[in-house]
């Protein structure tokens, strides 16, 4: 369990409520709006109606006593910014801020930011390969490169065993796991043999994927 500050509170700030408290973390959650911070209240350990940009009342927190705290701020980048320095300034332990674009990002990092989220942009690359794609249902990017994708099993590959496919040797991929059913984490070997109904769970590069697709 973290303890967490959360500074705005608009739709990803929410979300991001939500999801800290399903986790089971220790957040306060600060928003200038009182609505808003009314919303969060049945999510978060505590919540503040205040201004960011104020270095009196952010010191007022304790910030310095937060194992993490998200800049979440999405309408006002001067304030997120604002908000990122006076965060690291009063010796806030991390601090991840959110951007919507390259140079926001890159102002961040260079003013205290230690990580910087670019929801629009994960969200945009995701829908694109999601819903352009044959067979892909889901992945995680790991670097600029490096993906782990979950696949649905082409059916010109079922009864063929993992083996006599190849894969990891002509499309240098490696099969983590399987799902079939409501069982995930299925084990594989060169004996696995694919069936309908599985999805795969994949390492390797996009252009990788692609031209396995394709064959």
């Amino acid at each position: 369990m973290k303890s967490v500050m959360l500074i705005g509170l608009g739709r990803f700030g929410l979300n991001l409520a939500e999801k800290l408290n399903e986790l089971g973390h220790q957040v306060m959650a600060v928003d200038s709006r009182e609505d808003r911070v009314n919303s969060v209240m049945h999510l978060v350990t505590d919540a503040q109606i205040g201004d960011a940009t104020d270095e009196a009342f952010l010191r007022s927190l304790g910030v310095d006593n937060f194992d993490v705290c998200f800049v979440a701020i999405g309408s006002d980048f001067q304030s997120s910014l604002v908000t990122t320095v006076l965060l690291k300034d009063l010796g806030a332990k991390k601090v991840v801020a959110r951007a919507s674009m390259d140079i926001q990002r890159k102002l961040l990092l260079r003013n205290g930011a230690d990580e910087v989220v670019y929801p629009e942009k994960q969200l945009a690359a995701w829908t694109a390969v999601r819903h352009t794609t044959d067979h892909v249902l889901d992945f995680v990017a790991l670097d600029n490169e490096h993906a782990i994708y979950e696949l649905s099993v082409p059916s010109d590959w079922f009864g063929k065993t993992v083996g006599e496919l190849n894969i990891r040797k002509r499309y240098n991929l490696n099969i983590l796991t399987l799902r079939e059913a409501d069982k995930t984490g299925v084990p594989v070997n060169s004996e696995t043999i694919f069936t309908p109904g599985q999805t795969m769970f994949v390492l390797g590069q996009w252009k990788d994927i692609q031209k396995c697709l394709k064959d």
